[in-house]
């Protein structure tokens, strides 16, 4: 397994925290930078990343797909974009997309940003009883009509992702509910996760296991990753404390799942791709940077990055 940080796609500070931790790999977002699926882009990021001895193994990002997602007129436009950005990963040499299969105005939702932990760090929560008392997001679509335009999406993308050596890993709602603001999720239990993954028998087409999320589902987190074996393509290691609809983030040792159990589930499963820390507390001093949000500050993750690797040795019996 390759411990990894998520980081921009231009040098920074934290690219050079990032060498100084010994880590040797990248996940890049992009921010809202526009084009950035053309081949060009990618490939100058790749060999931006190399030349400064880090590999570029993941882009965890998505072109528009609102579309697509509501199976809306536009739809075949944004997936060739999407085959598009598959191709020209494959060309560039890049091994995963991660991806969701949200609607973009109701993706990510936390209703607190400030919740205390230990020594006055903070973190993010959820309540959606808090959240559903926001208007309705203005969408007409049923959980039966998501399932179809999921299907059609990977019945265009999948061959590709074959052909161009990419593995797709969707990554799991957030907040793994039923719906959200009036708009249904559907990648938000074990069972939903297999029967999507069922859709194509492909080892191309995976997951973004997200401990978190699978934790907030109530799923036993290393029998899930036991269950999901190689259709796990990258991992988020983080850690909840609660359920669905009311969790709270957690430091990464001090949540509900066994952290060891769930590392020692990756290496029997035979897992050995990136693996990066997600969404810590904020620490002393530290204020949310430009083009990051809350979870994504460095001192947690100097932290979470040193408890990963710890795990590791002992997992593999160093």
């Amino acid at each position: 397994m390759d411990v990894t940080w998520m980081l921009p796609p231009h040098p920074d500070r934290r690219w050079t925290i990032a060498k100084q931790l010994g880590l040797s790999t990248a996940v890049v977002r992009f921010w809202g930078e526009e084009e950035w699926w053309t081949y060009d882009s990618l490939l100058k990021t790749r060999n931006r990343f190399a030349d400064h001895g880090l590999s570029l193994d993941v882009v965890e990002d998505r072109p528009p797909m609102t579309d697509t997602v509501l199976g809306r007129e536009g739809r075949d436009e944004e997936i060739a974009t999407v085959k598009r950005l598959l191709r020209n990963m494959g060309r560039a040499d890049i091994d995963v997309y991660s991806w969701v299969w949200t609607e973009n105005p109701v993706g990510v939702i936390r209703t607190s940003d400030a919740v205390p932990l230990r020594g006055e760090s903070r973190t993010t929560a959820y309540e959606h009883e808090q959240s559903e008392r926001a208007p309705d997001h203005p969408v007409d679509i049923g959980e039966s009509e998501l399932w179809e335009n999921l299907e059609y999406f990977l019945d265009e993308v999948v061959p590709v992702a074959e052909e161009a050596g990419v593995k797709l890993a969707l990554h799991p709602d957030d907040p793994p509910v039923s719906s959200v603001r009036g708009v249904p999720r559907l990648v938000n239990s074990v069972e939903n996760v297999r029967r999507i993954l069922d859709l194509h028998d492909s080892p191309n087409h995976g997951l973004t296991f997200c401990q978190g999320n699978f934790s907030a589902m109530g799923a036993d987190v290393p029998e899930a990753i036991h269950r999901f074996g190689d259709r796990i393509h990258f991992v988020h290691f983080r850690d909840v404390e609660g359920e669905a609809e009311s969790f709270t983030e957690t430091w990464h040792e001090e949540g509900q799942t066994d952290m060891l159990a769930a590392m020692e589930a990756y290496r029997d499963a035979g897992f050995d791709g990136p693996i990066r820390p997600d969404h810590v507390p904020k620490m002393l001093g530290e204020q949310d940077r430009e083009g990051t949000q809350a979870g994504y500050t460095d001192m947690g993750r100097l932290f979470a990055v040193g408890y990963m690797k710890g795990l590791l040795e002992r997992t593999e019996g160093r």
